[in-house]
């Protein structure tokens, strides 16, 4: 068996419970995932993935003013429209992905 060793990381609980339930589902340990990642840090020579600012931020409906407000519906109007549209649930699932929430 190859030596190994420990790795202390602190982390904020919910982060992991999320983080878990979803590698549970891919049957995944947690410390698997860690070693995944820090051997693909190694193998790319930096972290594998962007890590990065996102260029702008959702802006909510109730900080836009009233013609703010009817120039968004009107650029969703046109993009359905011209069926420039991506399902709910895609839409949702990369706003969680780019802001984090």
């Amino acid at each position: 068996m190859a030596k190994t060793t420990n790795l202390y990381v602190r982390l904020e609980p919910e982060l992991k419970e999320q983080a878990e339930a979803v590698l549970g589902q891919l049957g995944i340990p947690l410390s698997n995932a860690v070693n995944i990642f820090l051997k693909q840090v190694v193998m790319q020579r930096g972290i594998p993935f962007d890590v990065k600012i996102p260029a702008t931020k959702p802006v909510g409906a109730s900080s836009l003013t009233e013609e703010e407000l009817d120039a968004e519906l009107k650029k969703g109007y046109v993009d359905y429209v011209q069926e420039d549209t991506k399902p709910a649930m895609k839409v949702f699932s990369d706003i969680r992905r780019d802001y984090g929430v």
